[in-house]
């Protein structure tokens, strides 16, 4: 078995917090975990006494988050209250997306755990770089989350394809796009990859301690294995496909 061996799910009840629960279930028996409850919450709610209640009572050893919006956010001030600090909470969603960390109160994320790409705290030179230079032309932001550094560099990408390309002209653009480009970004050196268009990121493990200051492990390239495996082939063929892995893999 391994270090945190049981894990309760809590997650946003659409698409997306259904099919991570899923990829949850998949990852733990991978590593010889268990899940050992979920929960899938209406977007709109905001009251999680029950929900405490149950991981309280299931006594997890880890807690995967993929809650999602201001409501959902409500999720760790109770969890602060009701005293489940002392187990750690994963998440995919919280933090580099919607600053919880500054947003509510220490200790709330005290031990939360993300898997980012990026925030905004990243400490590089280069990031430091693309952080002062945005605070100047944007003094009055908030905060430069994900999504921010994402669309950032997706422009300078798009400007690469169509000077490879020598046209604006859309099927050109995309055989440049789909030739495999890199581009810098705050977060390091991104590559589209041809065959699913997804970006291979520069991964990293943030952590919030009792202050919510952030720390970061070592990057790790993350290349989108499953949908190649899959067979998700967009050079071929402009499918629209969703590839689902309870397609793929048993899902208890």
């Amino acid at each position: 078995m391994c270090i945190r061996d049981r894990i309760y799910t809590v997650a946003a009840d659409y698409n997306f917090g259904q099919l991570s629960g899923d990829w949850v279930k998949i990852i733990a028996e991978e590593h010889g975990a268990e899940v050992v409850g979920e929960e899938y919450v209406p977007l709109e709610e905001s009251q999680f006494g029950s929900t405490i209640n149950n991981i309280q009572s299931a006594e997890p050893d880890f807690v995967m988050s993929m809650l999602v919006g201001q409501d959902h956010s409500a999720f760790y001030e109770q969890r602060l209250a009701s005293g489940l600090t002392d187990i750690p909470i994963g998440t995919s969603t919280n933090m580099a997306q919607e600053r919880e960390h500054l947003r509510i109160d220490p200790p709330a994320l005290e031990d939360v755990y993300a898997g980012v790409s990026y925030m905004e705290e990243l400490p590089t030179d280069r990031n430091a770089d693309f952080v002062e230079r945005y605070y100047e032309r944007w003094d009055d932001a908030e905060y430069i989350n994900q999504e921010a550094q994402n669309n950032y560099f997706s422009v300078y990408l798009y400007k690469e394809a169509v000077e490879r390309a020598g046209t604006f002209e859309q099927a050109a653009v995309i055989e440049a796009l789909e030739s495999g480009l890199e581009t810098e970004a705050p977060e390091g050196d991104v590559r589209l990859d041809p065959q699913t268009h997804h970006m291979e990121h520069n991964m990293r493990v943030a952590h919030a301690d009792e202050n919510h200051e952030i720390s970061f492990d070592e990057p790790r390239t993350i290349e989108p294995v499953f949908l190649r495996e899959a067979g998700c082939d967009l050079t071929s063929e402009a499918e629209r496909t969703q590839y689902e892995p309870g397609a793929f893999y048993e899902v208890v």
